[in-house]
């Protein structure tokens, strides 16, 4: 027995040897979460995500970063169902992240906060009501390859915004339209401000009616601080003419509708000229006539207004659009997605260089992918890039629709591709010019940067140059230098009101 003494011990010390190991290796990094139970004891579902950054938090809280920031902020991504307050989730944090998984950060001072998305919109609006939250915490000197366990808790929610009554000269507008209502089964509201002129007081007036939707990430409860008050003091201050705004609402938990009649978020462009105008038209002394009624708008607004435009030709008396998202898919923020063919990616050049999506100071600074993959992570809806499937796309068989590319590889479906034809602007004026041109004469202003920050001067310019083949007098305006943030700058919206007043103006003074 003696001779098997030595053998053993060296096998104890063997073992032992493995188990120090084991206690002294890297744990994979995780966060375990906990839902504070001052959150109150109903279960909570939503996805919970978690963002990990070197940068300063600012108020106290992490948000998704953009541009030349967007790669500063890690994220990570859980969906729960169901997890009752005092609770704990494990998170991997490697499972579903951006912009790579969170353990292979690099080492850093990090801060760290977790949020539950209630809603699945944080892509469309980070922190919206209900929403679970939490100051982020500093985590000092921290190493993710090596961080193991790391507990965040849950611990306040994102209150409802502050209903402050609206001042004179605005009122809210809450229209349930029944032909939205029918398309959804349930009661669907229409929601906007509208801005009366100072003088509107008199009776005797009537006013033309200027249709204003905001861009990308607007909601209704923005429409007063953001472009109401500005109206009021403009009229009021006689900078711009006296004219009824109606500032209109067009977000939906998918993005925005742009007013496009859509198999997937339904008719919302009938339901505005059939139903909400006519509604409007008699509750407001506005000039009910084609001739009297104006669109603008600005991103995704410039995009609706634009397309409100075109398919409704003899109801509008002219757009006036800026920086619309893509208006002729040649040329979709990069990729021509008219020509897909299979193979073709989204993603990046026919060169296999990356498509660069956003551009800052004169430099491209996010690439499509990384701005496609963070939605991917944030949710998967409400996203711009979904927001386009659902009102482009076929719908799928689940419901859903049919998603343009495959945010992993990038790789475009061209069936999909060629059913967004039916949208693309361009495309539809050059195969409609015979009947659309005459109804369209002097209808068409669109405005653009040259240095736009997501390169949409690129598509404006396509549908610039298929205008001038078709003959036709749409002003499209290149403003030099702006970008998409700081178009506005030294007095377009004036210049705009301007020249929609000149145009209404015009019309009521014209003889018979």
């Amino acid at each position: 027995m003696k001779r098997f003494a030595p053998r053993a011990v060296i096998v104890l010390l063997l073992l032992s040897l493995v188990a120090v190991c084991q206690r002294a290796a890297p744990h994979p990094l995780r966060f375990e979460v906990t839902i504070s139970r001052t959150l109150g004891t109903s279960p909570v579902s939503g996805r919970l995500l978690v963002l990990l950054s070197t940068r300063e938090p600012h108020q106290g809280f992490l948000t998704p970063g953009f541009g030349d920031t967007a790669r500063e902020t890690w994220i990570a991504a859980h969906e729960i169902d169901g997890v009752v307050p005092g609770q704990s989730v494990a998170v991997d944090a490697d499972e579903l992240a951006f912009p790579a998984p969170l353990s292979t950060a690099p080492p850093g001072d990090y801060y760290a906060m977790a949020i539950l998305d209630v809603n699945h919109n944080a892509a469309y609006r980070f922190f919206t009501a209900g929403d679970l939250r939490m100051k982020a915490i500093s985590l000092g000197p921290f190493n993710p390859r090596t961080a193991g366990s790391v507990r965040l808790t849950l611990n306040e929610r994102v209150p409802q915004p502050r209903t402050e009554s609206l001042p004179q000269g605005m009122e809210w507008v809450d229209f349930i339209s029944p032909l939205l209502s029918h398309f959804y089964g349930r009661p669907i509201h229409m929601r906007a401000v509208v801005v009366l002129p100072p003088s509107y007081s008199d009776k005797s007036r009537h006013f033309p009616t200027v249709y204003l939707v905001p861009g990308f990430g607007a909601t209704a409860d923005d429409l007063p601080s953001a472009f109401g008050q500005e109206l009021l003091n403009e009229m009021s201050d006689r900078r711009v003419p006296e004219m009824i705004y109606v500032l209109l609402d067009e977000s939906l938990r998918t993005g925005t509708h742009e007013f496009a009649d859509s198999v997937n978020n339904g008719p919302w462009g009938t339901a505005l000229v059939s139903e909400l105008i006519p509604w409007l038209e008699s509750k407001y002394r506005m000039d009910a006539k084609p001739e009297e009624r104006f669109l603008t708008g600005h991103s995704s607004g410039g995009w609706a207004t634009l397309w409100l435009q075109i398919t409704h030709p003899e109801f509008f008396g002219g757009t006036w659009s800026t920086s619309p998202d893509p208006v002729d898919f040649r040329n979709f923020t990069g990729p021509d997605i008219v020509d897909a063919t299979p193979g073709s990616n989204f993603y990046l050049k026919p060169d296999g260089t990356p498509w660069m999506l956003v551009r800052m100071h004169g430099k491209d600074v996010e690439s499509l992918r990384d701005y496609a993959r963070q939605e991917r992570v944030l949710g998967d809806y409400g996203g711009q890039m979904s927001s386009f499937e659902w009102v482009f796309s076929p719908r799928g068989d689940g419901g859903r629709p049919l998603p343009l590319f495959n945010r992993v590889t990038g790789e475009i479906d061209p069936a999909v591709a060629h059913a967004w034809e039916k949208f693309d602007i361009s495309r539809i004026l050059r195969d409609n010019w015979s009947t659309l041109g005459p109804k369209l004469k002097g209808k068409i202003h669109i405005y653009v940067g040259t240095a736009d920050s997501f390169h949409l001067e690129t598509s404006v310019g396509l549908l610039d140059q298929q205008l001038k083949n078709l003959g036709a007098d749409a002003e499209v305006t290149y403003v030099p230098g702006r970008n998409h943030f700081d178009l506005y700058d030294g007095g377009l919206s004036i210049q705009i009101a301007r020249e929609i007043y000149a145009v209404a103006h015009a019309h009521n003074h014209r003889q018979p």
